[in-house]
């Protein structure tokens, strides 16, 4: 179950953190604040991929902060994870939601405000919305802007928990603010910082006092 108001969603992703660090950095994230937080390995071994999330699975329970697995609903469902997100390619929520089972969350990545009102009439249980911004973590994506992010939270944000991501950092957080947004996903800005848990409470603070 999602929590009632999430604000930031911190994505662990192993292309910026080692296997041997994630649960470290685990710890920093939640102590920081995230509401969720998701592992994401693209390309990694399943067998790693696995093994992180065995281990990361009960730090999240512990901060009663939901676990998501980017892709394999498969193995959330093994791993009794709290839910599992999926891109646009990856099949039907109702699909997916049958492998995972009852009461799991299911997000999607959504790249356009067409897809993002495609998810929820779907039965998303939230949405990823972006990428705003160029971003080294989706290359080769093209930036959709800030421009719309009113139209998504007034149509679907207002449904479902929508965050915004990509490239979303100190420098462009206030204009994604100010865009309308109340909820967002980082990745490399929290993950490369240097105070992790710091840095985590630098952004929620921010979407909770705006």
């Amino acid at each position: 179950m999602l929590p009632s108001d999430p604000k930031l969603y911190a994505i662990l992703d192993l292309g910026y953190v080692s296997a041997t660090d994630a649960e470290e950095v685990t710890r920093e994230l939640l102590k920081g604040g995230a509401d969720l937080l998701q592992l994401r390995a693209k390309g990694k071994e399943l067998d790693l991929i696995r093994d992180v999330a065995s281990r990361l699975i009960p730090l999240c329970r512990e901060a009663q902060v939901p676990f998501i697995l980017n892709d394999f609903p498969e193995m959330a469902a093994g791993l009794d994870a709290d839910g599992v997100h999926i891109g646009q390619d990856d099949g039907e929520i109702a699909a997916v939601r049958k492998i995972v089972g009852p009461g799991k969350i299911v997000g999607r990545s959504t790249h356009s405000l067409n897809q993002a009102r495609a998810a929820l009439a779907e039965g998303a249980d939230y949405i990823g919305f972006g990428p705003l911004f160029p971003t080294p973590t989706k290359p080769g994506r093209p930036a959709i802007g800030l421009e719309n992010i009113p139209i998504m939270e007034a149509e679907v944000g207002s449904a479902l928990p929508a965050f915004c991501i990509g490239g979303i950092n100190r420098t462009t957080l206030p204009l994604v603010i100010n865009s309308g947004a109340r909820r967002i996903v980082v990745v490399s800005d929290l993950l490369q910082a240097e105070n992790i848990s710091e840095a985590a409470r630098f952004f929620k603070d921010s979407l909770n006092h705006s």
